[in-house]
């Protein structure tokens, strides 16, 4: 199958914005799985319910989502996760509008709209998959095969075939 080199750009931005997601949440959920006592206190203290519940759901998600979205397997799910979990942080720990003017309020806003922006990269990332460079898509060629060999995209019987494809 020929490839636009438009279609191949797209789909090595998508790998390296893959990459660039792993590299903020691999390490940082790695670090809150292996401190998990600490992670529960932190966001017990800011009040969030059944902390001891949801700081292991919290870390799972923020390293295997960051590992799937690496390797490429279920990027629509991790993504959507991933989103979830960001947008949930993010109004838990960057509330800048409980701050008093000054450098801790820039801060906490700036933090808070970072999030955003990640959440709107999860949603492009949500809606156009992990691209050609990922291992589900092996997954997905050996599903769109037929029973008789063919893949589904053939064109068997529309259109001639040359003596070079036979």
């Amino acid at each position: 199958m020929d490839r636009t080199p438009a279609a191949t750009v797209n789909d090595l931005a998508l790998l390296v914005g893959r990459v660039a997601f792993a590299a903020l949440f691999l390490p940082s959920g790695l670090t809150k799985a292996m401190n998990l006592q600490a992670f529960i206190y932190s966001i017990d203290g800011r009040g969030v319910p059944f902390a001891p519940v949801l700081a292991p759901i919290g870390a799972a998600i923020e390293f295997l989502g960051g590992l799937a979205l690496l390797v490429g397997v279920e990027v629509r799910l991790a993504s959507v996760l991933l989103l979830v979990f960001t947008a949930a942080a993010t109004l838990i720990a960057h509330r800048f509008w409980e701050y008093a003017p000054g450098a801790a309020h820039q801060m906490q806003q700036i933090n808070f709209f970072k999030n955003v922006a990640i959440v709107g990269g999860f949603v492009f990332l949500a809606a156009h998959g992990g691209g050609r460079y990922c291992i589900e898509q092996l997954w997905r060629r050996e599903r769109r095969t037929r029973p008789d060999g063919r893949r589904a995209t053939d064109r068997g019987g529309i259109y001639p075939q040359s003596a070079a494809t036979e």
